[in-house]
């Protein structure tokens, strides 16, 4: 009997494909970058043939370093960057325009004039999500309106709508599953999470057809076979959610008060709930961590644009890195005696500010700054914005009772360094797992427990392990005096 599962994670710069074994360990994997298209300031695309191409060589890869074939698959899980939307046409599965990506700021007059219509409560409510061109309602609008004739084609039923992982569906079925799951319906601007359905008054909002919306599922279902013509083999798809609410199944986070926050490109910080759609004072996000079984379970979000991409600006920008790995290594050499302060709003400020038209700043700069405090400040700027989120969510939310103790993932959380900044300023422990893959690990766990290779949810929490936990150790004084310069950086950044 086949007892692999095949993970697929479609991220924002690169594809890759994990193969798990029955034990839940990794057997193999692939993976491969594609091109970050920039068409002019604030504006981000992919092109949806290079992310096809991208994650089909990742899975063959996977698959020859698994020594398997994919026959020995008993299903597919698939999880994706969220947000980023493609059109493509029914007859064909030819996009119609590049894949706008969920960083991409176009829509942004759009949202300040919906605003001022007073139109985000209308949205807030349905959707639990804010008036901001990060989400893909706004961004699918936009294709309709731009591309000649389109908004026509979806009226006559010509054109699908999707997310990344809605288009890959489609393709790995061979256009016969035009199907999404909850999670990534929640981030669209157009799904009531209340009644678990597309919206009408929402749709007429944004002038996008109801005919070219797929259908919603939940996140362990069935989703489809693939062609044996695209993979190699008829393979059952039975596990799909967007990025952040994998990550937070990867690690297990399935009690209300659970925590968890996932630092890749951006960073993403989701609290579970339960059954409780709790509305933000804050100005976090309302969201669906997961549906099982038709049994809907809440979050709050918090959502940074840019956390490892400072990083990258290290390294490639100012150029004073070499990898990203000794970013942490640099900023332990940094001058105590300095507070230099990033705040990283290249692509504006996400929660709980939501201002799109915020732009990067540096604070606190003399003569002898240089590249160490430099790095110590992107690092830091990751952690600042943390703690802005735990402080937001602490104040929406008061259920549970529980210790905060944030479970991180994603590649930043491989500097020690930062860990332990990050516990230092959250002034709470931060729990590092033994498997980092918690994205694509959540993708296999949907997908293998549904096929009956995987243990049930209970076993599976059972099963997460700790690789190290990291205690705060900076004194209170410490602490408040370099919380109130990053506020203070962040009000000037602002204003």
């Amino acid at each position: 009997m086949a007892s692999y599962v095949l993970a697929i994670d479609q991220g924002t710069t690169s594809s890759r494909a994990i193969v798990f074994d029955r034990e839940m360990k990794i057997a193999g994997s692939g993976q491969k970058e594609f091109t970050q298209i920039f068409p002019a300031s604030g504006l981000v695309e992919h092109d949806p043939e290079e992310i096809w191409e991208s994650v089909i060589w990742s899975i063959n890869e996977a698959l020859k370093n698994a020594s398997i074939a994919a026959s020995d698959l008993s299903a597919i899980g698939i999880t994706n960057q969220r947000e980023t939307v493609v059109v493509w046409e029914r007859h064909t599965g030819k996009a119609i325009h590049n894949a706008i990506v969920w960083q991409d700021r176009r829509t942004s007059q759009w949202c300040n004039k919906a605003k001022k219509d007073g139109l985000e409560k209308v949205f807030n409510k349905k959707t639990g999500l804010l008036l901001d061109p990060y989400f893909s309602g706004t961004k699918l609008s936009w294709v309709l309106s731009n591309v000649k004739g389109a908004r026509k084609r979806a009226q006559d039923g010509e054109l699908c709508f999707g997310t990344i992982d809605t288009f890959l569906i489609w393709r790995l079925t061979g256009g016969e599953a035009f199907v999404t799951d909850a999670t990534n319906a929640s981030r669209t601007l157009m799904f009531n999470i209340a009644k678990n359905k597309w919206d009408k008054e929402l749709l007429d909002i944004l002038d996008v057809p109801a005919a070219m919306l797929p259908e919603v599922l939940d996140c362990a279902a069935d989703f489809g076979i693939t062609k044996a013509s695209v993979i190699g083999a008829e393979v059952p798809i039975l596990g799909v959610a967007g990025d952040q609410q994998a990550a937070t199944i990867g690690q297990a986070c399935f009690e209300p008060g659970m925590f968890k926050s996932t630092y890749g490109t951006g960073c993403f910080a989701l609290l579970n709930t339960g059954s409780d759609m709790v509305r933000s004072k804050n100005r976090l996000l309302t969201t669906i961590a997961y549906r099982l079984d038709g049994e809907t379970t809440y979050a709050l979000e918090g959502s940074i644009f840019i956390a490892g991409a400072a990083v990258q600006w290290l390294r490639d920008g100012l150029k004073i890195i070499g990898e990203a790995s000794a970013s942490g290594t640099l900023a332990a050499e940094a001058d105590p005696n300095q507070e230099v302060y990033l705040v990283p709003a290249f692509t504006g400020l996400g929660a709980p500010h939501w201002d799109p038209d915020a732009r990067g700043a540096i604070f606190g700069m003399t003569r002898s700054t240089g590249p160490a405090e430099f790095a110590r400040a992107a690092l830091e700027a990751v952690c600042y914005q943390t703690r802005d989120l735990l402080d937001a969510m602490k104040g929406d939310w008061k259920g549970g009772g529980r210790e905060t103790v944030l479970r991180v993932d994603g590649g930043m959380v491989a500097s020690d360094w930062t860990m332990q900044r990050l516990s230092d300023l959250l002034d709470a422990p931060v729990d590092r797992p033994t498997i980092l893959e918690t994205t694509a690990l959540g993708a296999a766990w949907l997908a293998g427990s549904r096929a009956g290779v995987w243990p049930s949810r209970d076993e599976f929490s059972k099963s997460w392990a700790r690789d190290r936990r990291f205690e705060p150790q900076m004194d209170e004084k410490t602490r408040k005096a370099k919380l109130k310069g990053w506020k203070d950086a962040v009000r000037r950044t602002l204003s």
